[in-house]
């Protein structure tokens, strides 16, 4: 991902500032003893010791319930503790209280981006610019703010009106290659970066998002140089985290997958932005003898990765051995087909809940005789049991009913004869970040124009507008069953995968539910992805291979060469 600006002060003139105890122009004249706890948070703050700092900014705050640096660096510390919605709150009390310091407007803006509450952080950001307006830092959050609300032209205009203003500005330069590698034009983005980088050669950020382009379009040993050149400039935690954690998926994009998969692991840290914690009580498994034991393979990111990390249960079974017991916390539609899939495992649902917006994954049922000596989330496991290509047995690993396979079978031939080819074209999840991976329906016509095969949809979702309106503009027909809910049972969908002759899908979890059954699966994809770890296919199933544009999102010109693959498999 790419690298964004967390609430943190704006430079230690404002540091200065608080420890100070004066406000940015309106005077209040702190108690002795607010002053006094206020200084000793702010060595704590300058420290990294957040708890101490917030304990000590509260002692602050209730000796002087009208000292807004008190509150203010209270908030700084309740957010790096993770505490996001408090340090809200708290950010709140100090404007009421110094509605003319801008590096609150600053800080609460980057809070509410955070939180994803764009509109509250937009007015936070043009706030701080009217404010400070000879300074890039505001023009920066607020390019990066609307980049994300998907305002991209605003975005850009913000981000190239500020560097008019403001040449010498690295961090503009920088959120300028962000904005453009959210429109998949890397090119650009590439060039943007290598300006921030020249103007400010110590600037990680830079280096970190450079990194990420590259991971996009090439050369992958230029991403991993790049995050490791921001690895080294980087002092902040999160920071490091989310670097080694995308260094990590490079190398594993590369098939370097023993130097890999230990930085994978930082999706683990609790300083990583995405991390989970894992309602257990249980240790963690890192490698220990496994025989006779009791272990909990805890569900982890999405409903794709579940499944594509199921592959690892045969030999996680094979190391308890006969003694032992293996049990799976999963998405609650997974059940029935890890079920039959394990016959030996015990199969439960994993419940979600939020501590200090961090997703918490609950499993309620592991104690008494399930009570797990250890757990693992479900791809920890990788640097074990993967570290080659050749770990990677490529067997069908998932069973579904066979009795619904035959139905699916005997309903499919109603359409007439085949080949029978599944499709789906986007993930549920199109935020701002994610659309650049997928393509829109319209631009399959290449392929939906071809009569030599039956097209079956496996879109889950509300999917009818997109097939009327291709059906409506060329023609085309794509077949649903109405009496089967794609998203909800998993199940039966997996048996109508089984009974597919050939599905092709975006990188989707309706893409991996029928690479696992075995069926021949097409990954079309905007440009290499780390699950083919440096191989033309994904090594995690028995049969696919990935179709992919020369250039990043050249969605037409991979859809021609895909209506020309079409006719060469409806042929064999």
């Amino acid at each position: 991902m790419t690298a964004k600006p967390r609430a943190k002060l704006a430079d230690s003139a404002a540091l200065a500032r608080i420890a100070g105890g004066a406000p940015a122009k309106e005077a209040h004249a702190p108690r002795r003893e607010a002053l006094l706890a206020l200084q000793k948070a702010v060595q704590h703050y300058k420290k990294g010791e957040w708890a101490p700092a917030a304990i000590a900014a509260a002692e602050a705050a209730d000796e002087d319930a009208k000292y807004a640096s008190a509150y203010h660096l209270l908030a700084l510390a309740l957010d790096n503790l993770g505490q996001r919605h408090k340090a809200f709150e708290m950010y709140e009390r100090a404007i009421a209280l110094d509605p003319h310091d801008p590096d609150l407007y600053l800080n609460i803006g980057t809070a509410a981006w955070s939180l994803a509450l764009y509109d509250g952080a937009e007015k936070a950001f043009r706030a701080y610019i009217q404010l400070r307006p000879d300074c890039p830092k505001g023009y920066n959050n607020l390019a990066g703010c609307l980049r994300d609300k998907g305002e991209v032209d605003s975005a850009i205009e913000i981000a190239r009106d500020a560097i008019m203003l403001m040449p010498e500005a690295a961090e503009l330069w920088n959120t300028l290659g962000t904005i453009m590698g959210e429109i998949s034009d890397f090119e650009k983005a590439i060039e943007f970066y290598k300006e921030a980088q020249r103007l400010d050669p110590t600037m990680s950020r830079a280096f970190h998002n450079m990194g990420h382009a590259l991971a996009h379009v090439g050369p992958l040993d230029e991403s991993v140089a790049n995050y490791s050149r921001a690895l080294a400039l980087c002092e902040n935690e999160a920071d490091r985290a989310e670097i080694l954690h995308a260094r990590g998926l490079s190398r594993v994009a590369m098939g370097t997958l023993a130097e890999g998969w230990p930085e994978y692991e930082q999706r683990h840290n609790p300083h990583f932005s995405q991390s989970n914690y894992f309602a257990v009580d249980a240790p963690r498994w890192d490698g220990e003898d496994l025989k006779g034991k009791k272990l909990l393979l805890a569900g982890e990111q999405g409903l794709g990765d579940e499944i594509m990390l199921a592959g690892l249960v045969p030999e996680l079974i094979e190391r308890l051995g006969p003694a032992g017991k293996l049990m799976i916390a999963c998405d609650h539609r997974l059940v029935p087909l890890f079920q039959r899939s394990f016959p030996n495992v015990h199969v439960g649902i994993q419940m979600h809940a939020k501590h200090n917006a961090k997703p918490v994954r609950v499993v309620h049922w592991a104690r008494g005789d399930l009570k797990p000596d250890y757990y693992t989330p479900m791809g920890s496991p990788l640097g074990i049991l993967r570290a080659r290509i050749d770990d990677f047995p490529k067997n069908a690993f998932l069973k579904p009913d066979p009795t619904r396979v035959r139905f699916w079978q005997d309903r499919l031939a109603t359409l007439g004869p085949g080949p029978y080819v599944g499709i789906c074209w986007q993930s549920m999840l199109l935020t701002t970040q994610r659309k650049k991976f997928f393509s829109a329906l319209e631009v399959w016509q290449p392929v939906l124009e071809k009569t030599c095969v039956k097209f079956v949809n496996l879109q889950y979702g509300d999917a009818k507008p997109d097939i009327a309106h291709v059906r409506e503009k060329f023609g085309v027909r794509i077949h649903e069953f109405d009496d089967l809910d794609l998203r909800m049972n998993l199940d039966d969908n997996a048996a109508l995968c089984a009974a597919l002759d050939l599905v092709v899908s975006a990188p989707t979890a309706a893409a991996a539910l029928a690479a696992a059954t075995g069926t021949q699966t097409w990954f079309l994809t905007a440009g290499r992805v780390w699950p083919q770890l440096g191989t033309d296919h994904y090594p995690w199933y028995a049969d696919t291979r990935v179709l992919t544009p020369e250039k990043f999102g050249d969605w037409p010109a991979l859809m021609t060469r895909f209506a020309d693959e079409i006719e060469a498999f409806a042929a064999r």
